[in-house]
């Protein structure tokens, strides 16, 4: 929240612009004492609430009409290491996402018409960012991101790749992820755009 009103003010819109931080699972008590909205933006939690279907109802009930819901979700987890990085065999990291099932199933489109909303664009977008674009967070990102995934692959990983992980997760050796210069991250993600009518 603190980049957008950042970002707003910057711009000339910051009395234009407000947030609010709520339990979107909660009655939206809180959120529709600053309602109604000219535009609601839902970046990569839709599928974390409990009833997508009853969030985007409740979002077109406090849209003016005409206003917009932008719902955004990643199409699968970012990649970030080299094809080879010299702990265990090339191609970890794919093996490491296709024995965790990486791709989130999310499809928006259906549900937001449910609700009444008209879907005006489904737009795909990549994002490939090396580490002097990403900057020095990207290797402190990586090590929580795959060490998360780590946590999930113990049953369903090979043994060597395992201990590849292991290595890589290690910040005392010298392949570890926290003093990599050859990390990136790629991913794409989908917006979804649709109007209150």
């Amino acid at each position: 929240m603190h980049r957008l009103r950042k970002q707003a003010a910057a711009r000339g819109v910051a009395d234009r612009i407000s947030t609010v931080e709520a339990n979107v699972d909660e009655p939206w008590t809180k959120i529709g004492e600053r309602g109604p909205f000219d535009l609601i933006w839902a970046a990569s939690f839709i599928h974390h609430v409990s009833d997508p279907a009853r969030t985007f109802t409740r979002a077109f009930e406090h849209l003016r009409p005409g206003g917009l819901i932008a719902v955004t979700e990643m199409d699968f987890f970012p990649r970030v290491l080299p094809e080879d990085t010299d702990a265990g065999r090339p191609g970890l990291e794919a093996r490491l996402h296709q024995a965790t099932n990486t791709k989130p199933p999310h499809e928006w489109t259906g549900p937001l018409a449910d609700a009444g909303f008209i879907v005006e664009e489904r737009r795909p977008f990549e994002i490939r960012l090396d580490g002097s674009q990403a900057g020095p967070a990207l290797n402190a990102y990586a090590h929580l991101f795959l060490a998360k995934l780590r946590s999930h692959a113990t049953d369903v990983l090979e043994a060597d790749d395992l201990a590849a992980l292991d290595t890589l997760l290690d910040e005392r050796q010298p392949q570890s992820i926290a003093r990599r210069g050859d990390l990136s991250v790629h991913t794409t993600r989908t917006t979804w755009l649709a109007r209150r009518p």
